[in-house]
């Protein structure tokens, strides 16, 4: 139970996420602000946030901070909200800005909650990995509906899932394990090496799983000569995909282990991929969903590799897999928008093999983490 309710409040938080690609074409038809203008709110949203989480998780490390996961909810809600109470550019990059630290905020301490809540069980941080990914994909079926009929000015409505989660995630702060209990860490030597290995491992997936994501809805139109349905089958597909890959890494990390899981993983990926580009007709989509369902398979395992690689920053292993590493791929996307635009999509598309095989290879280095002794109780200042 415990679990699930932290997969929710963590949906709630993500939907944030997901939040501020739906605000912009609403900021530019009421507030007429240009592309450089908007790529602002963009970078606000996504790189300041990325950056900030491994800041917060080094804050987490040195004190307890349970209550940064309301808190940071609550202050993605609120910037969100803001959107919608000033038109001026710095009042809307400011709000924006607040929403992208409300979720820097929340996720290294959550990750370590996760931790706690599930025992470190593959198939718990799984469902809290999935709650994310749903919250993101949410995002948009929530918030346009809203935006459609009532403008920005109805922005506020859209702190209701923060509110809700706020409301989920409190229990976990004042009861159980979790909260009874003394923070422990594993004894041991962080393995930095072993953990520079994953953050690459991640970037490289990260690079691969957001490509995709851009441009398979017009690489399906394109190769299936069809209209934006075809595309946006596509990328249902991909979503739904990543979804069940979410829910079956846990499942099939507790059978055969995480390390010979994700490099599989990888591999299949790799293969998917490579099928997106040369299979001609709707068979696209089977490859589509084998890609996503591969790409996601390692990602809640990237969160508990990280957290065991660096036994003694947990916070910091947390801010990076779930933050910094993951949001690297977005980075690359201009390449690739640049890359379509003189030469062809499909050769953009098909340069996203490169990442796939590149995490394939990395992984195929990585080694399950070694614990030196059983955990042991560790006493931090601050509240809990």
């Amino acid at each position: 139970m415990r679990t699930h309710l932290l997969a929710a409040g963590h949906a709630c938080l993500d939907f944030y996420q997901g939040v501020v690609p739906v605000l912009i074409p609403f900021l530019v038809a009421e507030r007429h602000y240009g592309y450089v203008a908007v790529s602002g709110f963009v970078l606000a949203a996504t790189v300041l946030s990325s950056v900030a989480q491994p800041v917060f998780g080094l804050l987490t490390d040195r004190w307890r901070l349970r209550w940064l996961v309301p808190a940071g909810t609550v202050a993605a809600g609120v910037g969100v909200a803001l959107v919608g109470a000033g038109n001026s550019y710095p009042w809307t990059l400011g709000a924006i800005a607040l929403a992208g630290l409300g979720v820097a905020a929340y996720h290294p301490e959550a990750a370590r909650l996760a931790r706690a809540v599930t025992a470190g069980d593959h198939r718990g941080m799984s469902w809290f990995s999935l709650g994310g990914n749903v919250g993101f994909a949410l995002a948009p079926v929530v918030a346009a509906p809203v935006l459609a009929t009532g403008g920005l000015s109805a922005a506020p409505l859209l702190a209701v899932p923060a509110v809700l989660g706020t409301l989920l995630t409190l229990p976990l702060l004042r009861r159980g394990p979790a909260a009874a209990r003394p923070v422990t860490e594993r004894r041991g030597t962080d393995d930095w090496r072993g953990f520079r290995r994953l953050t690459l491992v991640i970037v490289l997936r990260s690079i691969g799983y957001v490509g995709l994501s851009t441009f398979v809805g017009l690489f399906a139109q394109q190769r299936l000569g069809a209209g934006s349905t075809a595309g946006s089958v596509a990328v249902f597909v991909l979503f739904a995909g990543g979804a069940a890959g979410t829910v079956l890494g846990g499942r099939l990390a507790e059978r055969w282990g995480r390390i010979r899981v994700t490099r599989a993983a990888y591999a299949v990926a790799t293969a998917a991929v490579a099928g997106v580009v040369l299979v001609p007709g709707p068979a696209l989509y089977v490859f589509v969903a084998v890609a996503a369902v591969a790409l996601y398979v390692p990602f809640s395992l990237h969160i508990t590799l990280g957290q065991d690689y660096l036994p003694h920053r947990t916070g910091v292993a947390g801010g990076v897999t779930l933050g910094l590493a993951v949001s690297v791929g977005g980075v690359a996307t201009p390449v690739l928008g640049a890359v379509a635009s003189a030469t062809s999509l499909h050769l953009a598309v098909a340069l996203l093999v490169l990442p796939t095989a590149g995490a394939w290879l990395v992984a195929r280095l990585l080694a399950e983490p070694v614990a030196s002794g059983p955990a042991r109780p560790v006493t931090r200042s601050g509240a809990s």
